[in-house]
């Protein structure tokens, strides 16, 4: 199975599989693939499944289509792992693998009664660059609480020290 997955920051992993014959793609909701991007046309362009090679057609687009660093005009064959870009938006054809024989695929989650404590977790591998100090699993120091503490406690001896003092004079 064939997919376009977009690689541009903010909607990175938006993805469409490719199981029509015809796909298209632009900036209007009536698109097979809709893209809220003003860089890329109404209709943009569309992905054409011709037996096993994937086309992609440039609808006359305003800022243009490109696979890598060509322009699409006005068709060219994309391949698997190759970049198209519409606009602003980049995306890569991905071929979805095909499941390991023997692999068991899973429709639901396990359930675990009772869940899974901290402690019973293995920090271990957690891949690089992964701090587990840092991801929330340690106490914050943040500067700013500490300021608002010593100001709530300076704030409440200056009130105490008011108090006293008209407590003093009201005996007078």
């Amino acid at each position: 199975m064939l997919k376009l997955v977009i690689l541009s920051a903010g909607m990175a992993g938006r993805a469409c599989e490719l199981t029509a014959e015809k796909t298209t793609i632009g900036r209007s909701d009536d698109n097979t693939f809709p893209i809220a991007e003003p860089s890329v046309s109404s209709h943009h362009c569309e992905v054409l499944l011709r037996g096993k090679d994937v086309v992609v057609r440039d609808l006359d687009s305003t800022n243009g289509t490109y696979i890598g660093p060509e322009r699409v005009a006005p068709e060219k064959v994309l391949r698997p792992g190759e970049i198209l870009r519409l606009g602003q938006v980049q995306m890569r054809l991905e071929a979805a693998a095909a499941a390991a024989p023997g692999k068991k695929h899973f429709d639901r989650t396990t359930i675990i009664p009772g869940g899974v404590k901290a402690s019973e977790l293995d920090y271990t591998h957690v891949g690089p660059g992964f701090d587990t100090k840092s991801a929330g699993f340690a106490r914050k120091d943040n500067p700013v609480n500490r300021i608002f503490i010593v100001g709530g406690i300076i704030f409440g001896l200056v009130i105490l020290a008011l108090l006293l003092y008209i407590a003093t004079m009201i005996k007078k």
